[in-house]
């Protein structure tokens, strides 16, 4: 009796693990799918938007080490700049801690790069891309914009976006090498859960404030 029982356990955990597998896959290919024909590789392709949004990440990472991640998409949002593509950008990201600041190291290094500092608007509770994504909307005003980041996280972003009613396309900042990537990429099949477990909840950004006017 008591090894039927295990055996039933197991067939059971068995079950719930394949579910999890499909559910996942399937996140993972709907998002894929649905945001394929908006997302651009090349800036000569790119429509003009007035307002991009880049979305942050660290200047460096743990081991102190540069972070491709973060000058690929700072050199993504100089290129569409440059070649007019957009007027503003709107840096949402991390600035949680006292001496973590990602839309300030951010806008830093486009300043450098040329973006002038009016043309540069500052999010700093864009702790999720949910967040960021919404926020966009409900803080700075727009319901039309170009996501800046890598190919994986712009199709969840626009994804996002086009669920909250803003009109979004995304131009892809390079790609890292697939072995720094390797954990990055893993934790965006469980992201893309996520995804639809925040619509299900109607999950809101953790700030919302005052509103700001983009010129």
């Amino acid at each position: 009796m008591f090894g039927k029982k295990i055996k039933a356990k197991k067939r059971y955990l068995g079950f719930l693990v394949l579910l999890f597998v499909i559910c996942t896959v399937v996140a993972y290919k709907t998002i894929q799918r649905e945001a394929a024909p908006k997302v651009y590789g090349s800036v000569s392709e790119v429509p003009e938007t007035q307002t991009a949004l880049l979305l942050g990440t660290g200047k460096t990472l743990k081991s102190g080490q540069p972070n491709a991640y973060f000058f690929n998409r700072i050199e993504a949002v100089v290129a569409l700049y440059q070649a007019g593509k957009i007027k503003n950008v709107i840096i949402s990201g991390d600035n949680s801690r006292a001496d973590y600041n990602e839309p300030e190291d951010m806008k830093q290094e486009l300043m450098n790069r040329g973006v002038p500092e009016e043309r540069i608007y500052l999010d700093f509770a864009g702790f999720r891309t949910l967040d960021s994504v919404v926020r966009c909307k409900e803080i700075f005003g727009q319901d039309q914009i170009i996501i800046v980041s890598q190919q994986f996280h712009n199709e969840r972003a626009v994804y996002i976006a086009e669920h909250y009613g803003i009109k979004a396309i995304a131009f892809n900042a390079k790609d890292v090498n697939a072995y720094a990537g390797f954990k990055t990429q893993l934790r965006e099949f469980l992201a893309r859960d996520k995804v639809f477990i925040d619509f299900l909840f109607n999950v809101k950004p953790k700030f919302l404030g005052e509103k700001v006017v983009i010129q």
